[in-house]
């Protein structure tokens, strides 16, 4: 089958269109509407520096491959631009509109044309003091050369005249110097920083008339590209790219305010960028930076009402963490239950005298982890710890180094993953000595060992004792730590004979061809009149084999259900539905449902349906064993998931997304699983026991764990 498919980055851009709707819904409180404007910019500049900055490396290269939709790199990036630059001019126009009622609320933006003289007086004082000593102006002439710009930073160019020439002079802005300066004696009144250095630039060229100032940036191509033929030292390589990324080439230039022709020029000729890859921002650029005042203090009416997770009614209990999981298989949906239970564990398990080894997983946490403490802690105490630790997560690989070496030096042993295969899937092994044997203690996740990400992402969580997760738990950490391959098809062929899965679905050994004979199963029950139905809920939706049998399922009659967030190259048909949901909460957590002709079956997993997941990742799917836990998945989840027309929205045969049309009663599907979660808290009985365990009482409990 040739289906036409959509091409992925424009699927993407479709995306954050959904995201920038957010930002400019009246319905959303003012300050979540900030908050979505500022993520659909900082995505945008990922975008730039990763996806744009891999088509700019392809035409570079000479290669003219097509992409599955049919187009070449050139065509690909010359519709990537303009919708580029639709998506920014999208961004001005919905901070344009915002700016009025932020001010309506006490919040005030401004300019430097609406100071008064008093605030300016002020202002040239806090520049000095606090401002100025951290800049530095860079001349341009012939005894200073061009300076080094780094990617997404804030840069303004400095026009001068003397004796009848101009010159130009650029004072970059570090990364440390907070965006907006608040205006003395005037509550939740800002500056952009750009606009106070207009008003100083003088202080730094005393004797020169200041011509004009212009803010610009630059943006590079930061996505890292290792030579896996020439690793010998994965960690040292990763660092050596990491130094080289910031010198990487200039893929766009973006300028804003008093923009002026001797300027553009000099950076194009420089940098060595096209016309066609500068934009001149109508209003203040970088619009991630809004995100600073997201959390202003007393502007609490104007975000959404606050919400504590609930701790499930298998949690809430004296009992220690063992003795749960030992009872039943533990699910959590977060954030509407508790992260706090997956910390519990790891932190129990660093104190309990009886875990003998702890084997973790880490793709991506967060500065001063309580869970990274914990592993830390465990080693000291003489446990075995094992850490898998994924050095080359994008933007994340300098914290990963740095804490990866803090474990090293408390006596972890850190394994930085596989060269050319990276360790996305999120797995915790506890091993405890009870009544002379060996138990296990599986967790799996699909989201990291991230508290700040637990408050933000949905993903769902398993704990459990399960045997037969304990030895494809072991299995999968003895495939991380004991092979050295250098690609995929290497550490396919190396051994994926002799390895039996007993539960798991493992990437890049098996999970690709598994997707295609769960989807070719429902193909055929719906063609002999069995019962049959898909339904998937990923963040992305890519690849073109996967696509072509979700189509010819349709085709045989299988009702194919897709819950997909972010990109999805699949046109829908009919008898496929294609819905994303855009609310509160980033949607992260990935199921699979299939009808099995009426023995539905019920999968989690890491990994998307993607090239990336499918080939080029160590990703684990997991089947839901508990009929009480996928009763939960397919009736509650799933289905009011399908049944939002509110925050989510259509995919049409043309590719393009619409809202759905509400209902009387509208379903808002975050907001009835926050309900719920509360709904559960209050029948747990009193708030101080139903909503938490008493730390005081869980410390004894480590010292005494009642008999498996």
């Amino acid at each position: 089958m040739d289906a036409p498919l959509l091409n992925r980055e424009l699927s993407w851009l479709e995306f954050n269109h959904r995201v920038l709707a957010q930002a400019a819904d009246g319905s959303v409180p003012l300050m979540e509407r900030v908050k979505f404007l500022a993520i659909a910019a900082s995505n945008l500049d990922e975008f730039l520096t990763v996806r744009v900055g891999a088509l700019h490396q392809l035409i570079a290269s000479g290669i003219r491959e097509r992409s599955p939709d049919g187009r070449t790199p050139k065509q690909q990036l010359k519709e990537v631009r303009q919708q580029i630059r639709q998506l920014l001019t999208e961004l001005d126009a919905v901070f344009a509109r915002m700016r009025p009622e932020l001010q309506k609320n006490g919040i005030r933006i401004e300019s430097a044309e609406s100071l008064s003289q008093k605030q300016r007086a002020a202002l040239a004082e806090e520049f000095a003091s606090m401002v100025a000593p951290v800049l530095t102006p860079l001349a341009v002439d012939p005894g200073h050369p061009f300076p080094f710009l780094a990617s997404g930073a804030l840069n303004v160019a400095v026009l001068l005249e003397a004796a009848g020439e101009i010159h130009t002079a650029f004072i970059k802005v570090p990364r440390v110097q907070p965006r907006f300066i608040a205006v003395p004696g005037t509550p939740h009144r800002y500056l952009p920083v750009e606009e106070l250095i207009r008003l100083q630039a003088s202080y730094f060229f005393p004797g020169l008339e200041v011509k004009a100032v212009v803010p610009f940036r630059v943006v590079r191509n930061l996505d890292i590209a290792l030579q896996e033929e020439e690793i010998e030292d994965l960690l040292k390589s990763v660092e050596t790219e990491l130094r080289l990324r910031e010198r990487k080439e200039v893929i766009w230039i973006e300028t804003s305010g008093h923009s002026s022709e001797l300027v553009l020029p000099m950076l194009q000729s420089e940098l060595g960028v096209a016309r066609e890859d500068v934009h001149h921002s109508h209003g203040p650029m970088k619009l991630g930076d809004l995100m600073e005042l997201v959390n202003l203090p007393g502007a609490g009416s104007l975000r959404d009402e606050p919400f504590n997770p609930r701790i499930p009614a298998q949690l809430a209990t004296r009992a220690d963490i063992f003795s749960i999981m030992r009872a039943g298989d533990v699910l959590l949906h977060r954030p509407y239950e508790s992260y706090s239970a997956i910390v519990e564990l790891i932190q129990t398990a660093a104190d309990d005298p009886e875990v003998v080894a702890i084997k973790q997983t880490l793709y991506r946490t967060e500065p001063g982890s309580l869970v990274v403490d914990a592993l830390a802690r465990a080693a000291e105490r003489g446990k075995q710890v094992t850490a898998v630790v994924e050095v080359q997560a994008r933007f994340d690989e300098e914290r990963n180094i740095a804490w990866a070496r803090r474990l090293e030096e408390a006596g972890v042993q850190v394994v930085y993953g596989l060269v050319g295969i990276k360790t996305h899937c999120k797995m915790c092994l506890v091993i405890r000595r009870e009544g002379g044997v060996l138990r296990r203690y599986v967790h799996l996740s699909t989201g990291n060992y991230n508290a700040r990400t637990a408050q933000q992402y949905t993903d769902f969580d398993l704990l459990t004792t399960d045997e037969a997760f304990g030895h494809d738990a072991t299995q999968l950490m003895n495939v991380l730590t004991g092979y050295s391959v250098g690609t995929a098809q290497e550490l396919f062929d190396s051994a994926a004979p002799e390895w039996t899965w007993q539960r798991f679905v493992v990437a890049p050994m098996d999970y690709h061809a598994w997707t295609l004979r769960m989807i070719d199963r429902e193909t055929q029950n719906a063609r002999a009149g069995l019962p049959s139905g898909i339904i998937a809920k990923l963040n992305s939706l890519v690849e073109p084999r996967v696509i072509e049998a979700l189509l010819r399922a349709a085709e045989a009659g299988v009702k194919v259900d897709l819950l997909v967030r972010g990109i999805c190259c699949l046109l829908p048909r009919e008898n496929i539905r294609v819905i994303s949901i855009v609310d509160r909460f980033l949607e992260h957590s990935r199921a699979l449902l299939f009808r099995n002709a009426g023995k539905t079956e019920i999968y989690v997993t890491s990994g998307d349906w993607m090239p990336r997941n499918f080939f080029r990742r160590i990703e684990v799917a997991w089947p839901i064993v508990s009929p009480q836990l996928r009763d939960r998945i397919e009736h509650q989840i799933l289905a009011i998931s399908l049944s939002d027309d509110v925050k989510a929205w259509k995919l049409r045969p043309d590719g393009k997304y619409e809202r759905r049309k509400p209902r009387a009663q509208g379903v808002r599907a975050q907001q009835r699983f926050i309900e719920i979660a509360r709904a559960e808290a209050v029948r747990l009985g009193p708030a101080e026991e139903a909503m938490k365990r008493p730390r005081e009482v869980r410390r004894k409990k480590r010292k005494k764990f009642g008999s498996p």
